[in-house]
This record gives structure tokens, C-alpha cells and sequence, in this order.
């Protein structure tokens, strides 16, 4: 493969981890506390809504579609002699700190309130905790693709 369509490759990527890392940061930043000033009726109801709108085409291309080709240029980068070990680095981080946190912690944790009924008893102590837990996850993958974008476009830069 030719040097320049490696750097075109890992630079894609690398953007599309920040953009990937930029959703998650809206809902770290501000998305999340206005559910939780909403109340747990509200706040279960919504998040449940936008549980069931993430599951589209769009968001599937850009989270999964980063982490495969962030594999692909991660294997690519390995056998370069100018790519260095940042775009595999930051290729392993977007899949364990995005794709792995979010099918381990995040989705569980979605399909936990999907369950319950928002307004009962029951279902408020489950939003209560899952604002909580969900938040702190939701952290913990921004910054994996804010890392990931930056390792991966630093590896574009060398090249």
C-alpha cells in the first residue's frame, strides 16, 4: 500500500474517533445532567427514546466501522517503517476504551433501564444508579477516543 493512502487511512480514522469521542462528550458534558435535572420519570423515558434511536445505520458505521479500520491501519502501521507505533496504539485504545467499555458497561447497563417502568418505585432507583454508573463509563470512553483520535492522528503526522 502506498505511504500516502496509509496517511489518508490513519487520518480518517483518527477523525472519526474524535467524532465518535465528540458524541460522547455531549452526553458527558451536558446530555446526561439535563436527564438527571429532568427527574427519574422523565429522565428514564428519555433515555430509553434515545436508547432505541442510537440503533441506526449512521452510528453503527462511525463507532464499529472506526474500530475496524482503525484495525486495519493498526496492522498496516506495524509492517510500515515510517508509521510508528501510534496508530496501533491508538487503534487498540478506541477498541478497548469505546468498543469494549460500551459492550460491557454501557449496553447492559441500557438494557437494564429498558426493563423497568419509568415513574415506579422500582424504576427510579434503577435510573438513580444508572445515571450514575452509565455516566461515569460514558467518561471513561470519551476519553479512550479523544486519546485514540489524538495517538492515531500523531502516527498520521509522522508519517
Amino acid at each position: 500500500m502506498s505511504p500516502d493512502l496509509l496517511t489518508f487511512l490513519t487520518a480518517a480514522t483518527g477523525v472519526a474517533a474524535a467524532l465518535v469521542g465528540g458524541i460522547f462528550f455531549a452526553f458527558s458534558s451536558f446530555v446526561m445532567a439535563g436527564l438527571g435535572r429532568a427527574g427519574p420519570e422523565a429522565g428514564t423515558k428519555a433515555m430509553q427514546q434515545i436508547n432505541i434511536t442510537v440503533i441506526n445505520p449512521l452510528v453503527f458505521l462511525f463507532l464499529l466501522g472506526t474500530a475496524v479500520l482503525g484495525a486495519v491501519v493498526a496492522a498496516m502501521a506495524l509492517i510500515s517503517t515510517s508509521a510508528g507505533l501510534f496508530p496501533t496504539l491508538g487503534a487498540a485504545l478506541y477498541i478497548f476504551g469505546c468498543i469494549g467499555v460500551t459492550g460491557t458497561r454501557n449496553v447492559p447497563l441500557n438494557n437494564a433501564l429498558e426493563r423497568v417502568d419509568a415513574g415506579t418505585p422500582e424504576g427510579n432507583a434503577v435510573w438513580e444508579d444508572y445515571l450514575r454508573r452509565w455516566t461515569f463509563w460514558n467518561h471513561v470512553r470519551t476519553l479512550a477516543c479523544i486519546g485514540s483520535a489524538g495517538f492515531i492522528l500523531a502516527g498520521a503526522l509522522q508519517m
